[in-house]
C-alpha cells in the first residue's frame, strides 16, 4: 500500500488555491511526472524535454527539404556523368589497346578489365547515385519503385553523355585509330533475332544479380560492386564475340556517335532494358 501511494503522489494537479476552476484557464494545471517517466527524455545537452520536441527537430522543415531536393538531384546526376564516362573511357581504352597490341590481353583480359572497372566505379558511387551508369538500370529500377520516376530521365540523360564524352575523349587520346568503329562500337555477329536473345539473357542476368544485391534487405549490401563486376566479366565472356557484351544502351551509343558505326543500333536499344526489366522483376518475384 505504501508503494501505491508514492506512485499516486507522483502525479498531481497543482492548481492555484485562490482561484476557482470556473477561473482557471489551462495554463493554470500543470501535470508533475517524474522524471524516470517514459514521457520525458534526455536531450544530448542533459535537459529534460519531451520526446516529441526530439522528433520536431529531428525532421527538417517541409521549406528546407524542397531547396535541399534540386541539389540532392543534381549531385546524383553527376555522379551518374562521371561514373559512366569513367567506365567507357576505362572500356573503350582497353579494347583500343588490345587491338593495337595484336590482342595481348585477349577475351579473357578484356572481360577481366570490364569487371574490374565496374566493381571500382559501383563501389565509388553506389552511395550516391546508386550508381547505375546504364540506362536499363534506371529504367528497371524506376518500374519497380526502387528510382523516383521524375529522376528517370535526368539519369538517362547523365548516362548517355557521359558515354558520348568519353568516347570522343578515348578517340582524341589515342589520336583516332584506323578502323575505330571495328574496335570499340558494337556490331552482333548473329543475325537479329539471335543478338535479340543473347542481349536480353545477359542483361537479364545482369539485372537479377543487382536488384538481388542492392534491394533485398537481407543481401549483404558489401557485395554489390563485387557481384554487379563478376556478372559484367562473366556475361563479356559469354557474349562479347557475338554480340559485344553490351547490356547497355549508353555503352553502345556513345562509341557508335564517335566513330559513325550505327549497324542494327536498334537491337541495343531494345534488348537491354527489356532484359533488365524482366531480371529485375523476377527477382521481385521471387523474394
Amino acid at each position: 500500500m505504501e508503494h501505491l501511494r508514492s506512485i499516486s503522489m507522483d502525479l498531481t494537479l497543482s492548481i492555484s488555491g485562490a482561484a476557482s476552476m470556473d477561473s482557471v484557464s489551462d495554463d493554470k494545471i500543470a501535470i508533475i511526472v517524474p522524471h524516470s517517466s517514459p514521457i520525458l527524455s534526455k536531450s544530448p545537452s542533459n535537459h529534460t524535454l519531451p520526446q516529441w520536441v526530439h522528433s520536431e527537430a529531428s525532421h527538417p522543415a517541409p521549406s528546407s527539404e524542397k531547396r535541399a531536393a534540386p541539389a540532392l538531384v543534381a549531385k546524383k546526376v553527376a555522379a551518374e556523368f562521371l561514373g559512366t564516362f569513367l567506365l567507357i573511357f576505362i572500356l573503350l581504352s582497353t579494347l583500343i589497346v588490345d587491338e593495337a597490341h595484336g590482342g595481348a590481353l585477349g577475351p579473357l583480359g578484356v572481360a577481366a578489365a570490364a569487371g574490374s572497372a565496374v566493381a571500382v566505379v559501383v563501389a565509388s558511387l553506389a552511395h550516391v547515385s546508386g550508381a547505375h551508369l546504364n540506362p536499363a538500370v534506371s529504367a528497371a529500377m524506376a518500374a519497380f519503385g526502387y528510382l523516383p520516376r521524375v529522376q528517370l530521365a535526368p539519369y538517362v540523360a547523365a548516362q548517355l553523355l557521359g558515354s558520348t564524352v568519353a568516347s570522343f575523349a578515348a578517340k582524341a587520346v589515342y589520336n583516332d585509330p584506323a578502323d575505330l568503329g571495328a574496335t570499340v562500337a558494337t556490331v552482333p555477329a548473329l543475325g537479329t533475332a539471335g543478338a535479340l536473345v543473347v542481349e536480353f539473357v545477359t542483361t537479364f542476368v545482369l539485372l537479377f544479380v543487382i536488384t538481388a544485391l542492392a534491394t533485398d534487405p537481407k543481401a549483404v549490401k558489401e557485395l554489390v560492386a563485387v557481384g554487379t563486376g563478376a556478372a559484367v566479366m562473366m556475361n563479356a565472356l559469354i557474349s562479347a564475340e557475338s554480340t559485344g557484351a553490351s547490356m547497355n544502351p549508353a555503352r553502345t551509343l556513345g562509341p557508335a556517335i564517335a566513330s559513325g558505326t550505327y549497324t542494327k543500333i536498334w537491337i541495343y536499344m531494345v534488348a537491354p532494358p527489356l532484359g533488365a526489366i524482366a531480371g529485375t522483376g523476377a527477382y521481385v518475384a521471387l523474394k
